[in-house]
């Protein structure tokens, strides 16, 4: 189990890296957020979600936003150069 900290975390580490538009728009999670995700959502999808599972989902989601928000921005700074 991947705990929600690593979330943050991994989003961190990557953000003060200083990346460029380039990398922004190529980042992806590690495969073991990946898997933690999709466990997650197959798991809400059942309705046997613990609540801290619950909550571990909701920081997935919300960091999941965060980063296609900076992407979306990424991608208007590359157009724009």
């Amino acid at each position: 189990m991947v705990a929600p900290s690593r979330f943050f975390e991994e989003i961190v580490d990557f953000l003060t890296s200083t990346p460029s538009p380039a990398q922004v728009l190529a980042f992806k999670p590690s495969a073991a957020l990946q898997n933690r995700a999709e466990e997650l959502l197959q798991k809400s999808k059942d309705g046997s979600l613990t609540e801290t599972e619950q909550k571990d989902l909701e920081y997935f989601l919300v960091i999941e936003h965060l980063m296609r928000m900076a992407k979306i921005r990424a991608n208007q700074r590359i157009l724009n150069s």
